[in-house]
């Protein structure tokens, strides 16, 4: 069990690391991450797309275990548990195999990504499932039981968003939490007076740049750099001077 001794100055937020293990302790490192000092706050989509799923997962469970780092459940991360844990070999499959669901399993059987894209047969895919299954149970729990959002006193943390039609966002379907995209970005957020800082879009698809997003009405603020299609990873830090920010490119490891 975690414990802390010194006084909480600064939190952490990154999101979309998908598998990027050494751009996000490149990150960590920039941003001078000291646990007992600062507050990490992980907001989903650790696994896919990336090249090792299985090192983050890891990570992330070790931040959490030790430190209190907050994790929460990305899309991927349910799409990824929604497949290895089923029975039911077709649809769940296919779709996280083709949201970049290869990356995930090569990683996990040691395999190359190209080779279980291109000619890994279906067999030996169920194989390969039924054993990460079994050897990675602890795995799979911890991504399955982690929670959709975290309140401080002025934010909101949140993988997708909310659904600003709602009047009590906690109400929206767990779906939204992760999926959710245009009704929550192009529109004003009056549940909450807190300002949610969310990930899962890319932050090109506001701007010109993958950097951090700051809505221009104050009640968003956009994370995703999309490092795993060649952008970058993103660090928001919250401190008692209000924002700063920390990025590195995808290749980037010092």
């Amino acid at each position: 069990m975690y414990r802390r001794e010194e006084k909480i100055i600064r939190t952490l937020v990154v999101s979309d690391i998908h598998g990027c293990y050494r751009e996000f302790n490149a990150l960590l490192r920039q941003a001078d991450y000291v646990p007992d000092r600062d507050k990490l706050v992980l907001i989903g989509d650790y696994v896919d797309r990336g090249p090792n799923s299985k090192a983050i997962v890891e990570q992330v469970m070790s931040l959490h275990a030790e430190y209190g780092a907050v994790i929460l459940k990305g899309n991927h991360d349910k799409m990824a548990c929604d497949a290895l844990l089923s029975d039911d070999e077709d649809k769940l499959d296919l779709h996280w195999m083709n949201n970049g669901g290869f990356y995930t399993l090569a990683s996990y059987a040691g395999a190359d990504a190209d080779f279980v894209q291109q000619d890994l047969g279906w067999a030996e895919y169920i194989r390969i499932k039924h054993w990460i299954r079994q050897a990675y149970k602890q795995h799979l729990d911890f991504l399955s039981s982690l929670p959709l959002y975290h309140e401080t006193e002025g934010h909101l943390f949140v993988h997708a968003g909310i659904d600003p039609a709602l009047a009590d966002w906690r109400t929206q379907k767990d779906y939204d939490f992760i999926w959710i995209r245009e009704p929550f970005y192009k529109h004003p957020v009056t549940s909450t007076s807190k300002t949610v800082v969310f990930g899962h879009t890319s932050t090109f698809e506001f701007q010109d740049d993958p950097g951090i997003w700051f809505s221009p009405h104050g009640d968003k603020i956009g994370i995703d750099g999309g490092c795993a299609y060649g952008g970058q990873l993103n660090c928001l830090e919250i401190g008692e001077d209000g924002y700063k920010s920390y990025s590195v490119r995808l290749g980037e490891s010092s």
